[in-house]
């Protein structure tokens, strides 16, 4: 048996064909699509990446692992808890992986035989960079019953997809850098500025068209799909497409100036925390199968351990489900037996700013701690059937349906707790939200503080101070 988890950083759902969107961003992905089974509404439980992933490995929701921040210093993962390539590596699986999660966290090596960390001299990481680190260990290993985690970052910021890409996405008589035009005026005098000035901004130079960001991003989706259909081309020539359980997710999604946010994946609105989930395995999965029910992206993890139990080989060790996740296996959906598996789903996020949430089929609820760089109220409620861009705050019209959800979250918070200091307090505690520190530290190089910052946010500013 052959498995490949494929995951597609900062891609937003609905920027996908597959998922209702008007331009060619992902003709491969969507063809994808229509050979296995699409889930319509699969959510991240923990945002953004190091978070993410850690829930996915773990099956665990972060507030269950301790790791809900991106970023700190203080979050460490148990050798006890278990690890999905860890498990399938003791049942017999070659275990390999071409990603640089080990970056941030060391655990995101464990239990991979074969851990080839793609980082450059760059910060961004090209699909083809990916490909051509994967390709050969596939040929290598293609008679064996492998694991393979595949990390395409191509989405993420900052978007440099190749120019020929560019066209398709953006009108080619239009000037991007046309003075007149001030509509990154919101994204240039925003308090989160000085993080994205040096990481984004000043790589695509004096951009006045937010649209044009737009455009980039959309470009490097295609690019991503190009690499994809690449891969899964290989895979057919070395045998093996048939074989392979092919499984790709988003992380977390990407805001495009909604909410406040400016090509980040912040904020615990469905723009990112609605990821694409899509998986394919000829003669195991149905083809062309959507759901519409809820899931999680915890749900992988059980998901992937059920397939593994059910078509074990002779020379593969017995592997079981852990009764202490709280992913579901979505096996019973895949097959037509349930609309997904959840009436509900629990968000969380601690990085640029701290907060909690609920997402049903109708509503969202989303209570900030901490706001960091944005300006938000402490509660938010949104009607998703007649609102869905969540732009209506019902939280002091609803009041008792927004203090309904504010009894559930913290009822679900002291429940898995059980006691236990709360992870994101003691993050805000003891270190603060980890991405003010890294605008606090550019902002101290400027001989700026982070107040004097927060009354006057201003790119001119900024670069002022910064040449004085």
């Amino acid at each position: 048996m052959k498995i490949i988890m494929i995951s597609l950083d900062s891609l937003r759902a609905k920027r996908l064909g597959s998922y209702g969107y008007h331009k060619p961003t992902s003709p491969y992905i969507d063809k994808i699509a229509t050979e296995g089974v699409l889930f319509e509404n699969a959510f991240a439980s923990d945002i953004p990446t190091e978070v993410a992933h850690t829930s996915i490995f773990t099956g665990k929701i972060g507030l269950r692992t301790g790791i809900v921040s991106h970023g700190s210093e203080l979050t460490n993962l148990p050798k006890t808890i278990n690890w999905l390539p860890t498990m399938l590596r003791k049942a017999g699986f070659t275990t390999g992986a071409v990603d640089n999660l080990y970056q941030l966290k060391e655990w995101f090596a464990r239990g991979f035989r074969y851990y080839t960390n793609s980082v450059g001299k760059n910060r961004w990481i090209d699909g083809q960079t990916i490909n051509e680190l994967t390709m050969p260990w596939l040929k290598e290993h293609k008679d064996e019953d492998f694991f393979l985690f595949l990390h395409y970052w191509d989405p993420h910021t900052p978007y440099l997809p190749p120019e020929e890409y560019i066209p398709l996405f953006y009108d080619k008589d239009k000037d991007p850098y046309d003075i007149h035009n001030n509509s990154m005026n919101p994204a240039y005098n925003h308090m989160a500025y000085p993080f994205f000035k040096h990481h984004h901004f000043d790589l695509l130079g004096p951009v006045t068209d937010a649209e044009y960001v737009n455009a980039l991003y959309d470009a490097e989706i295609l690019y991503l799909d190009n690499k994809l259909k690449e891969l899964d081309h290989y895979l057919e020539e070395l045998g093996i497409k048939d074989d392979t359980l092919l499984v790709l997710f988003g992380d977390h999604g990407e805001s495009l100036t909604e909410h406040d946010i400016y090509w980040d994946h912040c904020g615990l609105y469905d723009t990112t925390v609605q990821v694409p989930v899509i998986m394919r395995w000829p003669g195991h999965i149905p083809q062309g199968r959507r759901v519409e029910g809820l899931i999680q992206q915890v749900d992988l993890f059980p998901t992937i351990l059920e397939a593994v139990s059910d078509n074990l080989h002779l020379d593969l060790e017995p592997i079981s489900v852990p009764n202490d996740l709280d992913g579901r296996s979505l096996w019973p959906s895949i097959l037509g037996h349930e609309e997904g598996t959840h009436s509900k789903v629990y968000l969380s996020e601690c990085a640029w700013q701290a907060a909690r949430g609920i997402r049903t089929k109708k509503f969202k609820y989303i209570h900030t701690y901490d706001s960091g760089p944005f300006t938000r109220p402490q509660r938010e409620l949104y009607d998703l059937s007649s609102d869905p861009e969540e732009t209506i705050n019902l939280a002091e019209t609803l009041t008792d349906l927004a203090e309904e959800f504010e009894t559930d979250l913290n009822h679900w918070v002291n429940s898995v707790l059980q006691g236990k200091e709360d992870p994101m307090m003691i993050q805000l505690e003891k270190e603060g939200l980890p991405f003010r520190k890294r605008i606090e530290k550019i902002l101290s190089e400027s001989n700026l503080s982070w107040d004097a910052w927060k009354k006057n946010p201003s790119r001119d500013r900024l670069e002022l101070t910064t040449r004085s």
